[in-house]
């Protein structure tokens, strides 16, 4: 199913609803929830998904799972999307908070097929067998370390989340301590408290997630130039130690 909404279709006696979506670039899709779990994943772009507990970078050829119920926005970079919602009785197994993965080459293909099915598919011909192998393949599929952890509220989210759009090396922590009007002892011992790191260290990884946008298109050289790196090396190593991966793996 193409381009349709999900709320006009929840009430089909269906396990999964497979919907994918193309949207403009740029798009914002503001704050909601679904009933079902959601099975996200770009096709092609990047997508950025925020929920009162942080914020996940979805690069192409990864998904997020979002559990049921959960609050979330999703600004769309030139992303077409291929979704599954699922029925929360049907995945008794899915994680309790987004997670970003991994997706092989068999379930990006499941996911392909699933986009072109009919709204009245065959449950239990060809159909239901692709959804249903899709279902086992998301329980083998390998949770990326994609995210970062926001502060539940006030200015120290605001300040998390205008930096996230507008990453800028120069930033410092006498500059955030000045707009939270706190010292810089204040700003660190608060931070920490909500965050679990000091604030130097999550605009770094703040850093290495605006990324794996750029990655798409530009070598890993111009990316390091924009991050303030001082060799294609060093950004290498932060990169691997953040991700686990080298940024080739985003190319």
């Amino acid at each position: 199913m193409r381009n349709v909404r999900v709320e006009d279709h929840d009430h089909l006696p269906l396990d999964v609803l497979p919907i994918g979506t193309e949207y403009p670039p740029d798009f914002l899709l503001a704050r909601h929830a679904h009933r079902r779990a959601q099975v996200l994943y770009g096709a092609i772009g990047t997508m950025l998904v925020e929920t009162d507990e942080g914020s996940w970078t979805v690069p192409t050829d990864r998904a997020v799972l979002i559990p049921p119920g959960v609050e979330h926005e999703v600004r769309m970079l030139d992303v077409t999307t291929w979704s599954l919602y699922i029925e929360p009785d049907a995945v008794p197994w899915w994680p309790t908070s987004c997670t970003v993965v991994e997706v092989g080459p068999l379930l990006r293909e499941l996911l392909r097929a699933a986009f072109d099915l009919p709204l009245d598919l065959d449950v239990h011909g060809r159909d239901g067998a692709v959804l249903d192998l899709a279902l086992h393949e998301l329980q083998r599929v390998a949770p990326v370390p994609l995210s970062i952890r926001l502060p539940a509220e006030g200015v120290l989210r605001d300040l998390c989340r205008a930096y996230l759009a507008d990453p800028d090396v120069h930033v410092t922590n006498a500059d955030w301590a000045s707009r939270a009007s706190v010292s810089g002892r204040t700003l660190d011992r608060r931070f920490r408290a909500a965050t679990g790191v000091g604030p130097a260290v999550w605009r770094v990884r703040a850093r290495l997630l605006a990324s794996l946008p750029s990655l798409r298109t530009a070598s890993v050289t111009d990316v390091a130039g924009r991050l303030g790196y001082a060799t294609p090396a060093a950004f290498t190593a932060a990169f691997t130690r953040a991700f686990g991966v080298p940024p080739t793996r985003f190319r």
